[in-house]
């Protein structure tokens, strides 16, 4: 098989503008069954979905498809189909805990992976009234306006938002973030799409998390990038396709927090 070229900006544009249209086609299904009421049945590993989960990521594949019919897709419902140096990484309803709940925390996530950079991302947050993109080189939109992380230099100043915390709670490093909270301005847990659209907003400066999938963060590390954060796990590493915990601040912060959680390793 012969290697697609490195992707330019006429291409991202296009791309971003399949993505946006393939998120506003879920968002539609989605709002009709959080008005509606959705059954619930659960997975293999006892987490839930829905109709809206699977109907959503069926209509994001169809959109995708149609445009790019030779990349691969991997969606959290029906998993990976398709190889090559295009990788689409499609969420069509994280937060589905809260969806079934009726708690309006949850959203559409999309982004577009080339031979393993992460190039562009989609945060749909329907119940919100809230869009949010980027893609490489681009910088980074909430509904059309430009978004740039805040300019805080110190703990003492910063709000951290956390989410998932399980595994960080069950090892020695639960006191480090302890500490962290102590010192630091203000801690919330807003959690999901939310605290990366504030953060790249500039209304939060750290989110950490634990347990994650690259499908749940994927986007939002495009856009936290390119609004001038920096996005990476635990223990620094960038994202990719095994990220299982985020680490996400404002360049002046980043570098001090992660030697907090020094040693820390997702496997």
């Amino acid at each position: 098989m012969t290697s697609a070229p490195a992707p330019d900006a006429a291409f991202l544009d296009r791309a971003l503008d399949v993505a946006r249209r393939a998120a506003r086609a879920a968002a539609a299904i989605i709002d009709g069954y959080y008005r509606g009421g959705a059954q619930v049945t659960l997975k293999p590993d006892a987490t839930p979905v829905t109709q809206a989960d699977i109907e959503a990521e069926g209509a994001i594949r169809a959109v995708l498809r149609e445009a790019f019919p030779d990349h691969a897709i991997h969606g959290e419902e029906a998993g990976r189909e398709g190889e090559g140096d295009f990788l689409w990484l499609v969420d069509p309803l994280d937060g589905t805990k809260s969806f079934v709940r009726r708690n309006p925390v949850f959203s559409t996530q999309i982004a577009l992976m080339h031979r393993g950079e992460l190039v562009l991302g989609v945060s749909c947050a329907s119940q919100f009234g809230q869009m949010a993109w980027a893609r490489r080189g681009g910088g980074a939109f909430l509904d059309g306006v430009p978004l740039r992380v805040a300019e805080t230099a110190e703990v003492a100043q910063a709000v951290v938002s956390t989410g998932n915390l399980k595994s960080l709670a069950q090892g020695p490093r639960w006191s480090a973030l302890g500490q962290l909270l102590v010192e630091a301005n203000r801690g919330r847990g807003y959690g999901d799409f939310l605290h990366y659209h504030l953060l790249a907003q500039g209304s939060v400066d750290v989110v950490i998390e634990s347990d994650v999938s690259i499908l749940d963060v994927a986007a939002l590390a495009v856009i936290v990038r390119e609004a001038g954060g920096v996005f990476t796990d635990l223990s620094g590493a960038p994202p990719d396709l095994d990220t299982r915990s985020v680490l996400a601040a404002v360049p002046a912060l980043h570098a001090g927090v992660r030697e907090r959680f020094h040693g820390w390793n997702d496997a």
